[in-house]
């Protein structure tokens, strides 16, 4: 699959995340004004959120006028709490799986 240029950031951005961080996931969205969220899976013992859970809720947090797009990415790259929370905003998003190197699945 050959992505556009601003898919292809949304997988560099969370790669770049994942890799920061040493977490299990990077997750990256685009809200409706082409702004990103970045983030990483947040893994306390108070507190267990998937990285792209983190990104909706920066980008609801932020006042985002809905999400374009989704990326999550990971050795594991499957979240359905994640996809949920996209849905939840934007039921017609994108949304993108890729391994830790990048490459969709």
């Amino acid at each position: 699959m050959t992505l556009d240029a601003e898919d292809q950031k949304l997988v560099t951005l969370a790669r770049s995340a994942r890799a920061r961080t040493g977490a299990a996931q990077g997750a990256a969205v685009r809200d409706g004004d082409g702004r990103t969220y970045v983030a990483a899976t947040v893994a306390l013992d108070a507190l267990s959120l998937s990285a792209l859970q983190v990104a909706v809720a920066m980008a609801v947090s932020s006042g985002a006028p809905g999400l374009e797009a989704a990326v999550v990415l990971g050795a594991d790259a499957t979240d359905d709490a994640g996809e949920r929370a996209v849905r939840e905003v934007a039921p017609d998003a994108t949304i993108l799986h890729a391994g830790p190197d990048g490459t969709l699945s």
